[in-house]
């Protein structure tokens, strides 16, 4: 009994991925807003549409004018109500706002700090994701959120994506020393839900960007960004 319960401790304070404990274990997130308009159409899906109504309308069947003329009646005598659509280019656009959400409203947008981070070069400030060291958390998932609160101080308008990271990447040490540990960064992916604005801290500067200008923050690692986010 005596070694059954030391093994249940054992299980308890294990972590629960491989790695050695020499390893720093790092858990990042990908804190995406989804796009607020739908995204414009591609010029051939575009044509392929018009290509098909096209053709759709010479085998259409034709009605009586009468039936015609009872849809038209209809509504006659209602207030109409013009609509007239929201801007898909906003001030923020504009003024290339980057540190605003109401900007790229086709796009996704992620989030992107500048400061210390753990690999960065004689703690010198880089842009990075937000992210938090692995230490006594449950679960890495448990990790990522408390690296994604100690920035926006809430998570009431965020959702994560799974339990599990999407992506990971390995750093080696940048000295040539064996007792130097390898950086193991797990990235977890959270959505902004109902909110346009979050009152960002604990860095020096942030932006939101979309994934084309996010790869002008890493061009060293453009490569594996591109199989990271999809757009």
């Amino acid at each position: 009994m005596q070694r059954l319960a030391s093994f249940s401790r054992s299980l308890k304070t294990t972590r629960g991925f491989c790695t050695t404990s020499a390893d720093k274990i790092v858990a990042a997130v990908l804190f995406e807003r989804l796009p607020v308009v739908v995204p414009k159409i591609d010029p051939v899906v575009y044509a392929f549409q018009e290509f098909s109504y096209r053709w759709g309308q010479q085998y259409r069947r034709k009605y009586p004018d009468d039936v015609l003329g009872k849809s038209d009646a209809r509504g006659k005598g209602d207030i109409q109500i013009e609509y007239v659509p929201a801007p898909r280019i906003t001030e923020a656009d504009k003024n290339n706002d980057r540190k605003s959400l109401q900007r790229a409203l086709d796009r996704r947008l992620y989030l992107l700090l500048y400061g210390n981070s753990y690999d960065s070069p004689a703690g010198k400030p880089v842009w990075h994701f937000p992210e938090k060291i692995y230490e006594k958390e449950e679960t890495l998932r448990k990790c990522a959120e408390s690296a994604l609160q100690s920035v926006i101080g809430d998570l009431s308008h965020t959702y994560f994506v799974g339990n599990a990271p999407f992506a990971h990447m390995i750093i080696p040490p940048k000295e040539d020393s064996n007792d130097v540990p390898l950086l193991k960064r797990f990235f977890f992916k959270s959505q902004v839900i109902a909110a346009n604005k979050f009152n960002v801290g604990k860095c020096e500067d942030y932006v939101w960007v979309t994934k084309d200008e996010l790869l002008e923050y890493y061009p060293e690692q453009a490569a594996f960004l591109n199989k990271m986010i999809i757009s």
